[in-house]
């Protein structure tokens, strides 16, 4: 089998992209390392734990593991980018969490090129599907499989389409000439470093990488306790995740739209005050099936507290003023910064 039939068959399943790795490890590995390391993962203690050491070589999670193929499932939309967007009475979410939870839309579609792939095979062999949660440098082997380069804002970047892509892999036990890596067509552009509010983009691996204890998806994501106050300004009316890096990138001036349904978005950048006065029941009910539940319901009204007080509008005293009453001190402590920021 030949990677021009892998991509032939995962275009089938509803991949824009796909590739063929060699399933063994590579040199990225130790830059992982440093990167942890340096204390990059902040307190995502399952990048830095014993994990980190299975994502050195794919056969930890497949021992059979010969080839790996690689895919990427488009997930840009025709709503604006968030630095075209001036609503401030609006909360902005990350493109990515639109929609539904695109782990589920990208299993399915490994799952149907598996077995596909069996169909064709000619034999039995031993497979496993990775979507974004398995030990798995997944951007290395995207790029070795040819899907594009590593950009300055660490996402990977194809030459035609962009970077608005969600990456999955399916780790076979066949033998598949692989693909060649692209070159890097990065060349001296700094628009993403600059354009990031917290400066977490910095040197480091054989280029840049990304200091998750700066980046505001780390923040409205990731982080479980307080926001430190010299960051809060810097995150603006973001209430999960962030897309500066990739909205300023020129390659993604002529991004192609998905067709997805999937990844439609399911209530675009809803009001402040109406996510201020969401119940708990109510948060799980409006994002239910969408990746913003990961940021769970306390640190979600964070975020919102955080967002409001950048804005600086007075309509936002009431709604803070009854955050700052929760019983809960977290939201309790950055509504009352919001408060502060409306004086």
């Amino acid at each position: 089998m030949t990677g021009d039939e892998i991509r032939s068959l995962a275009r089938a399943c509803g991949f824009e992209l796909a590739g063929v790795a060699a399933a063994e490890p590579v040199a990225e590995m130790a830059w992982y390392r440093a990167w942890v390391a340096a204390g990059y993962a902040g307190e995502m203690r399952y990048l830095a734990d014993r994990r980190a050491d299975v994502r050195g070589d794919p056969r930890n999670l497949l021992p059979a593991a010969r080839s790996i193929v690689c895919v990427g499932k488009l997930y840009n939309t025709p709503w604006p980018y968030s630095t075209r967007f001036d609503e401030p009475e609006r909360a902005w979410i990350s493109r990515y969490a639109w929609g539904g939870d695109y782990h589920d839309t990208v299993r399915r579609g490994l799952e149907r090129l598996d077995g596909m792939l069996r169909e064709r095979a000619g034999g039995p062999f031993f497979s496993k599907i990775c979507v974004d949660t398995a030990p798995l440098l997944e951007r290395s082997y995207a790029r070795l499989a040819g899907l594009g380069w590593i950009g300055r804002n660490t996402c990977l970047i194809d030459q035609q389409r962009g970077s608005w892509f969600f990456l999955g892999e399916l780790l076979v036990s066949l033998e598949i000439a692989p693909d060649s890596p692209p070159p890097d067509r990065c060349g001296t552009c700094r628009r993403c470093i600059d354009a990031c509010p917290t400066q977490a983009i910095v040197p480091g691996g054989a280029g840049y990488t990304v200091d998750s204890r700066l980046c505001i998806s780390y923040f409205t994501i990731e982080l479980r306790g307080s926001v430190p106050e010299e960051r809060r300004a810097a995150i603006g009316g973001h209430v999960f995740g962030c897309d500066i890096c990739q909205d300023v990138c020129p390659w993604n001036r002529r991004a192609p739209v998905t067709s997805e349904p999937a990844f439609a978005p399911l209530d675009f950048a809803p009001p402040l005050d109406k996510l201020a006065a969401v119940t708990e029941e109510e948060f799980r009910a409006m994002f239910h099936g969408t990746p913003v539940t990961r940021a769970r319901y306390a640190g979600f009204l964070r975020n919102v507290a955080i967002a409001m007080g950048n804005r600086r509008l007075e309509k936002f005293r009431a709604p803070l003023e009854k955050l700052a009453a929760s019983a809960d001190p977290l939201v309790a402590e950055h509504a009352r910064w919001g408060l502060m920021q409306l004086l």
